[in-house]
């Protein structure tokens, strides 16, 4: 029960985080084309691609980590998230998240293979639909996935512009 517990919570405090960020993205300050506005100054191109993908796939991520089901998948979304956040908006900006760096993306996606390994614990949907979709082998599946996700999204869309000056 307490193994139950401790992962309840922290699923209902990755989860809704993570929907929040997606939502944002959509129905923040500058809404999707704000936010589509922001990905391409950090170079993901073309950012009205990349503002829907990424809200898409954090409100996805969110929702399914927070009820707890296919937690290896949704692991998988999360990682890839915070690599390409943690490469593009976060890199070379030092390690503190109140210098920009990337503290924050590297606690969120550890946080998130914790729970893939662990499993998402008795009070969750995979616990009640009998899905196996955690453990060691499911958390390095995640990794591998997500990095692998995240750097190949990279490679076919981040075109940074060089600084003039």
């Amino acid at each position: 029960m307490d193994l139950d517990l401790g992962m309840l919570v922290l699923r209902l405090a990755l989860g809704p985080m993570l929907l929040a960020h997606g939502a944002n993205k959509v129905w923040g300050g500058g809404g999707l084309s704000g936010t589509a506005g922001w990905f391409e100054a950090l170079g993901l191109r073309p950012g009205w691609l990349h503002a829907r993908v990424a809200a898409v796939t954090e409100m996805g991520a969110g929702v399914l980590v927070t009820l707890g089901l296919l937690t290896g998948p949704a692991v998988a979304a999360v990682v890839g998230l915070m690599t390409v956040a943690g490469l593009t908006d976060h890199r070379g900006k030092g390690y503190f998240v109140f210098r920009g760096g990337w503290e924050y993306v590297l606690l969120v996606a550890v946080c998130a293979l914790a729970l893939a390994v662990t499993g998402p614990g008795g009070w969750s949907l995979d616990a009640v639909l009998d899905l196996t979709t955690s453990g060691p082998w499911w958390g390095l599946a995640a990794a591998v996935v997500g990095l692998l996700a995240a750097g190949g999204l990279l490679a076919v869309f981040h075109r940074p512009v060089p600084d003039e000056g």
